[in-house]
């Protein structure tokens, strides 16, 4: 805001007032475009940490659900062998007759 103040203010010709509105004008476009161009550099190095980190995250998901279903059929073959062996003594406890 100052440098715009200085040129307005400042006793100059309107000739060499449009020349400094015209180099202030180029210099803030040039700041401007090397500030999106950071900006952009840092969005898309962000976004691609993100999707790093999200393919890390599904695969340690995708491991835990792996183990957990291993664990639940292991838990129902324990299950299904006790039941087989439960009614097996029933059986002989019967005489091997059905009811």
């Amino acid at each position: 805001m100052g440098a715009l103040a200085g040129i307005f203010l400042a006793p100059k010709s309107g000739k060499e007032l449009r020349s400094d509105i015209k180099e202030k004008g180029s210099e803030v476009i040039k700041d401007a475009k090397e500030i999106y161009a950071d900006a952009s550099t840092r969005a898309k190095e962000m976004i691609e940490e993100s999707k790093h980190q999200a393919k890390e995250l599904k695969k340690e998901a995708d491991r835990h659900l792996s183990e957990a279903r291993q664990k639940a059929k292991e838990i129902l073959t324990r299950a299904e062998k006790k039941e087989a062996k439960t009614g097996e003594a029933e059986k002989g406890e019967r005489g091997g007759k059905e009811l």
